[in-house]
């Protein structure tokens, strides 16, 4: 992706890029139900790179499977590019796990910039000290086999009822999960910039006991002004 369009993502609030989607007709872009394992106090930006669960079938998923160097869940963690975020679609099951702290923790020796599953992490206590920021439902224990077979790998596929294509962008914050379109990336991370700085000169109005009214939105062209000070003042 555009290095410049990363660090731009890297300083603007999913809430933010979801009113910027929002504005142009994209409603249904932040994962439901996922949340940090443990927040990082930074974002997570990357190009998604999925994972697609199916339901499992006994006779298909014994253990002896993971012996298989080409399995799915394997083999997505051995190519996940780097700088990419592993998304996978576990069908919004934490009944079982999606990974765990082993796969996790080379994935981020990788290079991988971050994982997203609509179900669970085993170890997730573990995997919330890596360094590597990481998004799930809920804890989950038992292995990915009683549940989900690890079918394909960079297919279009759903997370947490949102559509994820290879390549789209993700952005994660310490509330939530958000994915940007590629082809409108460059130009939503301008807008969510701007945004971000009218939005932070009004918080700062708010704290100091000004009104919402004329302030947010900027119906009164004076507050229209005294931002346009503000950006110079604070070099924004």
């Amino acid at each position: 992706m555009n290095p410049a369009t990363r660090d731009k993502l890297m300083g603007v609030s999913v809430a933010t890029l979801c009113s910027a989607l929002y504005k142009r007709g994209l409603r249904n872009q932040t994962i439901q139900d996922v949340r940090p394992v443990k927040p990082k106090g930074r974002n997570m930006v990357g190009p998604a790179f999925t994972l697609r669960y199916m339901p499992a079938r006994e006779d298909r998923n014994p253990m002896t499977v993971f012996r298989n160097p080409q399995h799915p869940q394997r083999h997505a963690i051995e190519t996940c590019p780097q700088g990419h975020v592993l998304v996978m679609d576990s069908r919004k099951d934490a009944r079982a796990a999606s990974a765990g702290d082993i796969l996790i923790t080379r994935l981020m020796v990788r290079g991988g910039a971050g994982v997203v599953t609509d179900g669970g992490f085993r170890d997730a206590m573990v995997i919330g000290e890596l360094d590597i920021p990481a998004y799930h439902h809920r804890p989950s224990s038992p292995t990915n086999l009683t549940l989900h077979e690890a079918i394909d790998i960079n297919v279009p596929i759903g997370c947490g009822d949102v559509a994820v294509f290879p390549g789209d962008i993700v952005v994660g914050d310490d509330d939530s999960v958000i994915i940007i379109p590629l082809e409108i990336a460059d130009d939503i991370a301008d807008e969510a910039v701007e945004m971000t700085a009218y939005e932070d000169f009004a918080a700062e109005r708010v704290k100091a006991g000004y009104t919402i009214i004329g302030l947010y939105p900027a119906t009164d062209e004076n507050n229209l002004s005294i931002f346009a000070e503000w950006r110079k003042s604070n070099g924004r």
